[in-house]
């Protein structure tokens, strides 16, 4: 793994910010100003204008006018039709894993699981997801759905931290994997298929109770 340290400035620019939108704490709305970047991450503006070019090529930077790059905003259909597509291609992969998968594979995805399963609200849970997910990806042996699904991902980083940060949903996403995995380790590829559309289905929904609950003080103020 190459360390971010001996990267080119501009991509480890690029993979930081990355980072601070998939955490949040570069939120939708959020102004991309060069001068305060490159302080920030201690280097010159050249490798942040870069950057940010990078960003906004990969569809998380817009220009808007008097406020130049700011972080994306995407509004409800938006985020219900990546959902939709986060179906498509997850369920797909699952369907394939059924077939391609090692019993290794099983195995790993199973410890992940486990792992999430007994601190579902801890400091890891997401980093841990993120593995189960990934690994579920890497099982269906498909080099284009693996490029599909990451240039997903990154559009899906515009709504920053999972919603595992609510306890009641990650318990309920331990479940909803260990149904994925009862298919999977029974080589059902439509069930494994159908299981993971539920699952992502279950996140959808906790991704637009979110937002609506962020949305109500603001519909109170009006």
């Amino acid at each position: 793994m190459v360390e971010e340290s001996e990267l080119p400035q501009g991509q480890g620019a690029y993979r930081r910010l990355l980072e601070e939108i998939r955490m949040g704490t570069l939120p939708p709305g959020a102004r991309l100003r060069e001068t305060e970047l490159a302080e920030r991450l201690g280097i010159s503006r050249t490798p942040v204008r870069e950057a940010i070019r990078q960003l906004e090529a990969d569809g998380l930077v817009a220009h808007l006018p008097r406020q130049g790059a700011t972080i994306r905003s995407l509004d409800h259909a938006e985020v219900v039709e990546l959902y939709e597509m986060r179906a498509v291609l997850e369920g797909t992969a699952a369907r394939l894993a059924a077939r391609a998968a090692s019993e290794i594979e099983l195995a790993e995805l199973a410890a992940l699981n486990a792992e999430l399963a007994a601190s579902p609200a801890g400091p890891d849970a997401r980093e841990v997801n993120r593995q189960f997910h990934r690994s579920l990806l890497d099982a269906a042996r498909n080099r284009f759905l693996l490029k599909s699904m990451s240039a997903l991902q990154k559009t899906l980083l515009i709504l920053g931290p999972t919603t595992l940060a609510d306890p009641d949903r990650a318990v309920a996403a331990v479940a909803e994997h260990a149904a994925v995995l009862a298919a999977l380790e029974a080589r059902d590829g439509a069930a494994a298929e159908a299981a993971m559309r539920t699952h992502v289905g279950a996140a959808l929904s906790a991704r637009l109770r979110g937002m609506r609950g962020r949305a109500l003080p603001m519909e109170d103020e009006g």
